[in-house]
């Protein structure tokens, strides 16, 4: 798939990406399931994780309905143009993928955990694309925030290839990297799938079907 020549399944570079702009999408203050701030300073006891995994939508309700997740936001990472709207990540020239921000309570959830609902809820082996969804804003990408954060990303995806090779399933093609800039997507993206305001929404699951228990990947990172 092209736009005027340029494919949506490969990652621009810096000089053809989109200019973008300098004013920050506005987002609402709250929560609309949680009630907590979706916009920093969060509580000095929570730490971040981001994760792209194809449609955000979906991906978000996945984090926010874990216990120990006190916050949740959608958004655009990993790219070049800043503060894109939809239309312009959609057209595969920013380089950013639809990525979850998860501000988590390590007390409660661990990071771990947090890695067990990415890979069971998409399908990591599928490169620029997840199902039917096709283009560079749906690729699997984990974007850490420390190095601790790094080594278990790391270790979680070898601990998950070899469950996923045993169930016949190719090589893993998630991006691990630094987290960048994180740009808030527009407000009715996020909670999308939220009572309030699509209580019939629906979203694919593109999940493999193999699990991804918190205990090999302790065992095996």
């Amino acid at each position: 798939m092209s736009i005027f020549g340029f494919s949506k399944t490969h990652l621009p570079t810096a000089e053809d990406a989109l200019p973008g702009r300098d004013a920050a999408m506005r987002v609402p203050d709250r929560h609309e399931v949680l009630g907590s701030a979706l916009l920093p300073p969060y509580p000095a006891s929570t730490q971040v994780a981001e994760f792209a995994l194809g449609c955000f939508w979906g991906a978000e309700k996945n984090f926010w309905q874990a216990p120990g997740v006190v916050s949740t936001a959608v958004g655009y990472e990993g790219g070049f143009t800043p503060n894109p709207t939809y239309e312009e990540v959609c057209s595969g020239r920013t380089g950013h993928a639809e990525t979850v921000r998860v501000v988590f309570d390590p007390a409660t959830i661990s990071y771990a955990e947090l890695l067990q609902i990415f890979w069971e809820s998409h399908n990591p082996t599928q490169g620029m694309r997840q199902g039917n969804d096709l283009g560079t804003q749906y690729r699997s990408a984990i974007f850490y925030h420390s190095p601790q954060q790094q080594a278990e990303a790391e270790a979680a995806a070898a601990a998950y290839q070899k469950r996923l090779s045993d169930a016949g399933f190719g090589e893993i093609t998630t991006q691990i990297a630094a987290a960048g800039e994180f740009y808030f997507a527009e407000d009715y993206h996020q909670q999308y799938l939220s009572d309030a305001k699509n209580p019939y929404g629906y979203c694919p699951d593109h999940g493999t079907g193999v699990s991804c228990p918190v205990g090999v990947l302790k065992a095996d990172g």
